[in-house]
């Protein structure tokens, strides 16, 4: 669905931050994208979603290029942020609805918003502004938003930063429905025992470069580790220190 073709970029043409990035996503499965703060997570995902312009490289989906098919990628992506990015004088309500518009859901939407504002503990809260939210009540609904539309492809950065135990297990239970249904999802956390857990396969990155890739065998072999965890890999890519 998604494909990532030697991509090389960054924030200025003489200063790129990502080198030779290289991968596919398929319908159905959900890739972890782990790396340490700094290592080219975040602009991997600016590039994917057209927030910057590739150095070289392409980025494809569903065999087009997103740089010369911009609309008809946006109307199957959705992205959830790791910083809440909200408007000040909409309700949470109308953050639905708006996206409910910008999407042109059909008119089955508003019964998938009450199923997740129950989900979520938020349909007490569906007339509250921003100001008055929380860390976590913010982040549920840029989550929130990005479910109701029930895209093909999903991009999420750092999702469970602030998120109570049982918001953690509500939005992780709607990423597996998702991936059964054929979303694609590439998550980008640092909470490594849980996409351990969850992802298929896994890209591990250093200084904006693919040091690891696969599932975890398959990143055992290359690593040289047998039966090593996600988190003694991440320590080895990272450190060089065997467990």
């Amino acid at each position: 669905m998604l494909e990532i073709q030697n991509l090389t970029g960054g924030y200025a043409p003489q200063h790129p931050v990502i080198f030779d990035i290289d991968f596919r996503l398929e319908s159905g499965e959900m890739v972890g994208l782990i790396g340490l703060n700094g290592a080219g997570k975040s602009t991997t995902i600016k590039h994917i979603l057209g927030y910057l312009q590739p150095h070289s490289g392409s980025i494809l989906f569903r065999g087009k290029s997103t740089e010369k098919d911009p609309t008809h990628f946006r109307r199957e992506v959705a992205y959830i942020a790791e910083t809440p990015y909200l408007y000040p004088e909409l309700t949470l309500e109308e953050h639905l609805e708006l996206t409910a518009m910008a999407y042109n859901l059909d008119a089955g939407w508003r019964d998938r918003m009450e199923e997740l504002l129950e989900e979520f503990q938020m349909t007490k809260r569906r007339r509250w502004y921003p100001g008055t939210f929380s860390k976590g009540m913010r982040q549920k609904v840029m989550i929130l938003c990005a479910l109701l539309v029930r895209p093909s492809l999903l991009i999420v950065d750092e999702p469970f930063v602030g998120l109570d135990p049982l918001a953690t297990h509500s939005l992780l239970e709607q990423l597996t429905a998702m991936k059964r249904e054929g979303c694609a999802i590439l998550l980008s956390t640092h909470v490594l025992a849980t996409a351990e857990k969850h992802a298929d396969r896994f890209i591990l990155l250093k200084e904006g470069r693919i040091v690891l890739s696969g599932n975890l065998d398959d990143m055992r072999k290359q690593a040289g580790l047998s039966g090593a965890s996600l988190d003694e890999l991440f320590v080895f890519t990272a450190k060089g220190e065997r467990p």
